[in-house]
């Protein structure tokens, strides 16, 4: 397969910055079956769940639109 073109919002892919967001949505989500399992009130995992989706969707947009590239360095 070629490598991903860069589309024109940005230079980033959709399966890349999947990749790069899946492990802290994947650790959101265990937080919330865990503290379902504890016993707490179903309520509280609805309460936390939006935004642990919230940041996981800005990390998404940020990666696949390039938004942290180049960042920190020297304008040339």
């Amino acid at each position: 397969m070629d490598a991903p073109t860069p589309t024109e919002g940005g230079s980033g892919s959709r399966k890349q910055a999947g990749l790069a967001i899946l492990p802290f949505l994947l650790l959101g989500l265990a937080d919330v079956v865990l503290l379902l399992q504890w016993g707490l009130n179903p309520l509280w995992g609805f309460v936390i769940l939006p935004p642990i989706l919230f940041i996981s969707v800005l990390g998404w947009i940020a990666f696949k639109s390039g938004f942290i590239r180049d960042r920190g360095m020297a304008d040339e």
